[in-house]
């Protein structure tokens, strides 16, 4: 009998309920959770190709020690023995972890346990520090603790809208189409979007604030003013609940208005339109994400927001207050338990006596960390200098993700001894592992996230774990018995450590910590495993409850008082000569972080299937560039990237923005975060991957190729190339020079094809063009298409032909690189959730559908997640235009 399981997606911080069934054959698919709050049955187009991820390609499946597999036992007992020898050598803080925010709970909870209670370091950090530490610092700072006070709901409830740094419709696609929902159903609610580009959430902005990069706190010093000048403060709630107001107020009254507007690069116009709306409406949501917390003032921005909201007493009611919406799937389970190199367990801080002396005698441990451990960049930093003699890297990539990539690779693999827990092996990270652990992944792995409304939800297990794949928490605890804890670390199951981990939340705690999950301190293995998803807090002896924080006015400082905090308007990066551009890195539609998981799938690779940056069209005159160019980017570390150029008006003239997913495994020199210094917030630790100096020039090759093929290549010997899976096989851009043996050769060689195989095309010398396909059969082994530009050919259409039968006639079509007339062309994927393509929508908006939803009736576009939307409203527009003319 088939079979379904209530789990919690993967990957960003919505932290959507998922519904998967198991078929008796082993066939997986997945839907929302109607049931779940945080989702109500909505998947992005990210969560519903979850089952298209799950195949065994490149897992690793045993423990693997220089490459070669070993027992358990063996690689264990080697794990502990470095890690023991290198704290009796050179002291604790000679190791160090990295981990993850798609690490569930309770892996995070004995990393940390083990890290910092029993070999006695806080040199543990995580991915995490790269999304949401400012946002940490930041509530800190004002509210005394690391609380969100709000939830999804009033999102709903609210009458303004403001979303800062955040492109919700692509990254965070459920919470805007419960956004774009409520906007239709109330007309009167506004929705401002402050972001440098104009990205697919201004589709339902009543206002877009162009903001230039790191301006964001200008721009709310200037509505604090505004607020004060025009007597919209609320004078008895920053009275009795709040100090610091004075101060941070004589931070903003320098600047005017005009003056305002050349900081920010925002007309006064739209100033004054802004401040108007936010100062006139009641009930405003300031959500903010990465474009706030990745910078090197991302700190001041969060308090600078916030302290908008203090002053006009809209925090903690329905429809009201500051809003962090956190980038993965755990980052906020990670923070509950101490995941940062600053934090201890349960909210509380590794700087205070108190905390330290509560949490050690909780876990009855031998040792406690006395000080803030190293902060990501720090960490590796440190690894570099050679002070890391053992390092610990769990479910993450940062040869990818780091700031500095270059550097960080070049530091993991002069470290003398380096263990990475993953579940594949092909990762620029996991290749360079000493001792390899193979990882339960997602649909195996048992335990819980917080999303980020503060909601904990279960993962649970549908399928079994692969070979010798094991869960995080239990490689962590094996090493921590191993190097003597046993009596610390003797979990049977992920519920023990959930119990644990709820007892520590409510140890102590009369009301003076906000994080208390105490009602679940017993919660037997058979509850724990039907617990439904609950926000916190929730202490002992309370049933679950939707709650907002600050409402009452009582905060977590000593005194019970928020605090506004005075913060400096300075941007942190400003064109040079040398360096004219800002680089924006950033996320796309379909990707997640360094693709292992969705570059696997198909569908989610045909948006776009190779790694680009946007530019403004004034840019590319400066340069020298056109549409679909090669472009080399170079940052201020020296290294550099080759990407192809997407020119649109979307992006800000003098600003790059690059997507940050592309790696070594699918790219020849696509690691962006390699442009990237290692500048950061000095308070938060934070880098700040927004805003980094960059100069650019178009790529010369000799040669272009368009490669679609059923076996995976050998070794790519381009200067530039790009693979994606595609339906039957890969999809392959290719740039440098013609191999030496010819096209043909190449093809045979690096696709290993059979002898008896049909080869058929054309080549013409003096242009350099080249058509040529292969054929067993009438199956289509491989397609390649070259030129000395860019290849015009229908992508779409060529990598359907994989899938296709092919008589003489369809051979002719295929090499001629363009469908037949009773073939149309998709175009360029836009709707990846039902395959349709740019042509199709444009074909029917032709028809006199003039609505998206009317687009969706007839094509189902745009009717599933509903992240293509603002692309089917645009094209929608783009053909009524030229109707008109």
């Amino acid at each position: 009998m088939p079979t379904e399981t209530r789990t919690t997606c993967p990957y960003c911080g919505v932290g959507c309920g998922v519904i998967a069934k198991v078929e008796d054959d082993g066939r997986v698919s997945v839907k929302g959770d109607p049931d779940h709050p945080a989702n109500f049955g909505r998947l992005c187009s990210k969560g519903s190709a979850l089952a298209e991820t799950l195949d065994m390609e490149g897992r690793v499946l045993a423990p693997m020690v220089h490459g070669k597999p070993v027992s358990w036992d063996n690689a264990l007992d080697l794990v502990a023995e470095r890690f023991s020898s290198a704290i009796r050598d050179h002291g604790p803080d000679s190791v160090a972890f990295y981990l993850s925010g798609q690490l569930l709970t309770e892996d995070y909870y004995v990393a940390n346990k083990l890290m910092k209670g029993f070999i006695g370091s806080a040199n543990i950090d995580t991915n995490s520090r790269l999304c949401m530490a400012s946002s940490v610092a930041g509530h800190k700072r004002a509210f005394g603790s690391d609380t969100v006070p709000g939830t999804y709901e009033d999102l709903e409830l609210a009458d303004l809208v403001v979303l800062v740094g955040s492109n919700m419709a692509w990254c965070h696609p459920v919470l805007y189409q419960r956004l774009s929902a409520a906007k239709a159903n109330r007309p009167h609610m506004k929705v401002v979007v402050i972001d440098p580009r104009r990205t697919a959430t201004c589709d339902i902005a009543d206002l877009h604030l162009a903001v230039r990069g790191n301006a964001d706190v200008a721009l709310f010093n200037g509505l604090l003013h505004h607020l004060a000048q025009e007597g919209h403060v609320d004078e008895a709630y920053v009275a009795q609940h709040t100090t610091g107001f004075t101060e941070a107020l004589m931070a903003c009254q320098h600047t005017s208005l005009s003056e305002l507007a050349e900081v920010t690069g925002v007309s006064t116009l739209q100033l004054r339109l802004f401040f108007q709306w936010f100062a006139n409406t009641r009930k405003v949501v300031t959500c903010y994400s990465q474009g706030v917390n990745q910078s090197s003032v991302g700190t001041n921005k969060v308090n600078a927001i916030i302290n908008c909201h203090l002053a006009t007493g809209r925090i903690g009611k329905p429809g009201s207050g500051p809003f962090s919406l956190t980038g993965q799937p755990n980052a906020m389970g990670g923070r509950e338990v101490g995941g940062l190199s600053n934090m201890l367990a349960a909210h509380m801080d590794i700087a205070n006596d108190a905390d330290r002396d509560r949490v050690q005698r909780f876990w009855a441990s031998p040792i406690m960390a006395q000080k803030p451990g190293l902060k990501a960049v720090e960490l590796f930093e440190a690894v570099a200098a050679g002070k890391i003699k053992a390092l610990w890297i769990m479910s993450t990539n940062p040869v990818v993700s780091m700031p500095n990539a270059d550097f960080v690779k070049a530091a993991i693999e002069a470290c003398p001894f380096v263990v990475v827990s993953d579940m594949y092996g092909s990762t620029d990270t996991a290749r360079l592992a000493h001792v390899l652990l193979p990882s339960a992944g997602w649909g195996e792995k048992s335990g819980t996230v917080t999303n980020s409304e503060r909601r904990i939800s279960r993962q649970r297990p549908f399928l079994a774990a692969p070979a010798e794949a094991r869960a995080d928490w239990w490689q962590m605890a094996q090493v921590g018995c191993r190097m003597g804890f046993g009596a610390g670390f003797a979990y049977q199951n992920a519920s023990e450590i959930f119990q644990e981990h709820a007892a520590l939340s409510a140890f102590e705690n009369d009301g003076s910590r906000d994080f208390d999950i105490g009602a679940h301190a017993a919660l037997e293995r058979q509850k724990y495993d039907a617990l439904e998803p609950f926000q916190w807090p929730q202490p002992a002896g309370s049933k679950p409850d939707e709650t907002r924080f600050f409402a009452n006015g009582r905060f977590y400082h000593p005194d019970g008082r928020a605090r506004f905090v005075a913060v400096p308007a300075n941007l942190d990066h400003r064109p040079s000569a040398e360096f004219p551009l800002i680089l924006n890195t950033g996320r796309i539609r379909d990707q997640w972080h360094t693709m292992t998981r969705t570059g696997r799938s198909a569908r989610l690779s045909s948006h776009m299937a190779e790694p680009f940056a946007e530019i403004s069209p004034s840019d590319t005159r400066q340069f020298d560039l056109e549409d679909a160019d090669l472009v080399e980017l170079t940052g201020t570390t020296g290294a550099r990237c080759v990407v192809r150029a997407l020119i649109t008006d979307r992006q800000a003239p003098g600003s790059v923005f690059v997507p940050m997913h592309w790696n070594d495994s699918n790219s020849a020199r696509a690691r962006v975060d390699s442009l990237v210094s290692n500048e950061r917030d000095p308070i938060s630790g934070q880098p700040a991957l927004k805003n980094a100096a960059l100069t650019m020039q178009k790529f010369e090759a000799s040669c272009h190729a368009f490669l679609i093929c059923r076996e995976k290549p050998l070794e790519l010997d381009f200067d530039y190339w790009a693979i994606a899976p595609c339906d039957g096989g890969y999809r392959l851009e290719l740039a440098g020079h013609p191999p030496t043996d010819g096209w043909q050769s190449w093809l045979v060689r690096t696709l290993r094809l059979p002898e008896n195989i049909d080869i058929v095309g054309l080549s013409d010398e003096p242009t350099g063009a080249v058509r040529m396909a292969a054929f067993a059969a009438q199956q289509l082994l491989a397609a390649l298409f070259v030129a000395s530009r860019p290849v015009a050919v229908s992508r779409q259409w060529a990598v359907g032909q994989l899938m296709e039968t092919h008589d003489r006639r369809s051979r002719i079509a295929l090499i001629a690189g363009r469908p037949p007339a009773d073939q149309p062309d998709k175009g360029a994927i836009i709707c990846s959730c039902f395959n349709v393509g740019l042509n199709e929508i444009a074909a029917v908006a032709q028809t006199g559908c003039n609505t998206v939803d009317a687009i969706g009736e007839m094509l189902k576009a745009g009717t599933n997640c509903g992240s293509c939307r603002p692309d089917i409203r645009r094209i929608i527009a783009e053909r009524q235009v030229i109707a008109a003319e």
